[in-house]
């Protein structure tokens, strides 16, 4: 009786276990984006000269301060990995956990090569001089923001073909919206209605990372 008992409960204790680290990895999608947010907009109402209508965050991980916003940066992008990890262990395969890994190895990219200084941040520092790492991080975001986008979208269609209406649509205005936002930042740098519009989709792409978090741990 007591071989048999035990022999029953080895499965149970390895789904469980199975479902602990799926939530775990999942969880890493709730808190990444109030960490990036958090510590950005701490950053960008305390240091020097950084004004919110002008500069991108991004500028934060330059002057002598720069290492907070680059392990920032570090930190939310490996959350994100492993957020991914969790939602292809939930959800299946697809699209959705690869676009959504791909960003965040973007934010670690985005960290590892510095924005180059912009508009008087940090003061003193010239900007308009392109350099390769600052190539490297326009690309990197480039490439995250996009995929980001395609998640949305290829999510939201997996969301109306389960009939969650409410998740296909809200889905689609994140990617509609960060495309917006991000088009805007790209084709009017420097103005402070584009940047503002950026930083807006910036958020609301957390937002929706840590609602979809949520949303899939409660089913995992």
């Amino acid at each position: 009786m007591t071989t048999a008992t035990a022999h029953a409960g080895t499965p149970s204790r390895a789904c469980d276990r199975e479902s602990a680290v799926t939530r775990s990895l999942l969880g890493y999608g709730v808190i990444a984006g109030p960490l990036y947010v958090g510590v950005s907009l701490t950053e960008a109402l305390t240091r020097d000269s950084f004004d919110l209508t002008r500069h991108a965050w991004s500028l934060l991980a330059n002057g002598d301060l720069g290492w907070i916003h680059i392990t920032n940066l570090v930190l939310a992008g490996a959350m994100t990995v492993a957020f991914a990890a969790g939602l292809r262990r939930a959800a299946g395969r697809g699209w959705a956990p690869r676009l959504l890994a791909v960003y965040g190895l973007s934010l670690l990219a985005a960290g590892a090569f510095r924005a180059d200084p912009a508009q008087g941040f940090p003061r003193g520092v010239p900007g308009g001089e392109v350099s390769w790492h600052g190539i490297a991080h326009l690309a990197s975001g480039g490439v995250g923001f996009t995929c980001l986008v395609a998640a949305c979208f290829v999510l939201a269609h997996r969301f109306a073909r389960s009939g969650r209406a409410a998740w296909a649509w809200g889905s689609r205005a994140t990617g509609a919206l960060f495309a917006a936002g991000f088009l805007a930042m790209v084709s009017a740098a420097g103005a402070a209605w584009s940047n503002l519009a950026f930083t807006g989709a910036v958020v609301l792409g957390w937002a929706w990372i840590g609602a979809l978090a949520v949303h899939v741990y409660r089913n995992a």
